[in-house]
This record gives structure tokens, C-alpha cells and sequence, in this order.
């Protein structure tokens, strides 16, 4: 079957009046449909580089990179991006922002219409859909930000730290809460993070970086049984200080080494 995703020795460089700065180098991997993959390594390895260069945002210097078999040459409708803050606009209600990325697509039809009031029903927002940002919590406000990316349907999702700006309690509660309903909408997901329990918690592989420029140091497999079957459960299993235990070696082997 073919990948979702595939990228094949993907090589991207900075280049500025100082000279050039490598950021990433010969990474390849492939996501299948409906799995969940965590990016993580060292602050400024490039994680954030790598999924600008799948949005296409940005262009690799050598190496292919091919969604559903097709070459990914620039921005496409069918990968959705959610950031680390979730850019609701104050001035419109929720269900207008919810469609604002079909309006500026210019998609606005009634099955659009109709999916929105659906995924607003579905994730708990309907009595809030014409609300403003302001009125909702954090949780609420990234499962907006959520709705608006999966209204269009991606074959694809890019999180790039989408927790990273809320208090440490209300992140496990909401990466939970997201975790699941990206689960259940049976979306290819990759995500980028700092934070090695949440790699663990959520996904079903963890890609390991290097130092920048950043390669694929490893790649490991996460499973967990049925009892624990959402991220917040993951945290409890007995297996879990060992997932986080080997990530945790293979980000700190050059110091080991050293």
C-alpha cells in the first residue's frame, strides 16, 4: 500500500550574506493512513524546518517528497497545519472562524456548511458558535482551531507544538482531548514537539532527530494495549517510563559518548 507520506533523503540548507547553514540532512521516512507520528530532538534541530518543508512553504534542496504518491512541490488543500497558537480572530464568531480557511479558499458551499455544524456538534462547540474567542477556554479554543483545519478534509495534518502555549494542566487535558478526536477522524497526523511524554502519549512512532542538521537518529515504534487506549491513560502504563527512557538515550548519546 502506498504511504501517506514519503520523504526520501530530503537535504535543506540556510543560506544568508554569512554563509550557508545546514539544517537538515539526507531525512527520509513514511507515515501510512491513519497513524500518528511524533517529531522530536534537540532545540533547533530543524523540526519546525522539516514541516515547512511538507507544507510546502519551502522547497528542499535535494531529495523527493510525495503525498499519496504525488510529488509535493508546494502548498496543498489536502494538508491541513495547525500552529502552536491557534489564530482565532476576535471580531469573528466561532463558527466564522471555524470557516475561515474554506472562505479563503473561496469553498463555501452548503456541504461545508453542514460539515461545520456537524463538527461543531460532534466536538462539544455548537452552543458556542456564536460566541467570540475571548468567551472559551484554551481547550476550547484549540478544538476550534482543530475543526477549522479538519473542515477541509486534509489527508494530512502538520501540529507544530499546538499545546505549547497553554499551563501544563490544561495541556494533558487538551492534548488528550485532541489526541482522541484526531484518533477518531482516522487523520494522518506528524507532530512536532519538545515534550517527550507527549511524543510518547500520543503517537504511534517516534521519529528521533539529531543535532542539527538534523538526521533521523531512530525511529521507534510505540504500542500500548487496549487498557491504555487514550494519551492521558498512556501516562499510567507501566511501559511508558520505558518509551520515554529510550527517546531520552538516543537525544543525549553525542553527550554519552563525550
Amino acid at each position: 500500500m502506498t504511504p501517506i507520506l514519503e520523504l526520501n533523503h530530503i537535504n535543506y540548507s540556510y543560506h544568508t550574506p554569512d554563509g550557508e547553514t545546514k539544517a537538515l540532512s539526507n531525512i527520509s521516512f513514511s507515515l501510512s493512513q491513519g497513524e500518528f507520528a511524533a517529531v522530536v530532538g534537540p532545540s533547533g534541530c530543524g523540526k519546525s524546518t522539516l514541516l515547512s518543508l511538507i507544507d510546502g512553504l519551502m522547497q528542499p534542496e535535494s531529495g523527493t517528497m510525495t503525498l499519496n504518491g504525488e510529488p509535493l512541490t508546494e502548498n496543498s488543500s489536502r494538508i491541513g497545519y495547525m500552529l502552536q497558537h491557534d489564530h482565532l480572530f476576535e471580531w469573528r464568531t466561532v463558527y466564522r472562524n471555524v470557516l475561515l480557511g474554506s472562505e479563503i479558499n473561496g469553498h463555501i458551499t452548503p456541504e461545508i456548511r453542514l460539515r461545520a455544524d456537524e463538527l461543531l456538534r460532534q466536538y462539544g462547540l455548537e452552543r458556542f458558535r456564536n460566541s467570540r474567542p475571548s468567551e472559551l477556554s484554551g481547550g476550547m479554543r484549540q478544538r476550534a482551531a482543530l475543526i477549522r483545519t479538519l473542515i477541509l478534509n486534509p489527508d494530512l495534518l502538520l501540529l507544530d507544538e499546538p499545546f505549547s502555549a497553554l499551563d501544563y494542566q490544561t495541556r494533558l487535558t487538551v492534548s488528550d482531548d485532541i489526541g482522541q478526536i484526531i484518533r477518531r477522524s482516522g487523520k494522518t497526523a506528524l507532530l512536532v514537539t519538545h515534550d517527550l511524554s507527549e511524543a510518547v502519549s500520543l503517537a504511534d512512532r517516534v521519529i528521533v532527530l539529531t543535532k542539527r542538521p538534523a538526521s533521523v537518529a531512530k525511529i521507534i515504534p510505540v504500542a500500548f494495549s487496549a487498557e491504555y487506549d487514550t494519551p492521558l491513560r498512556r501516562r499510567s502504563a507501566p511501559e511508558f517510563k520505558n518509551y520515554f527512557n529510550e527517546i531520552w538515550k538516543e537525544l543525549n548519546r553525542d553527550e554519552q559518548i563525550n
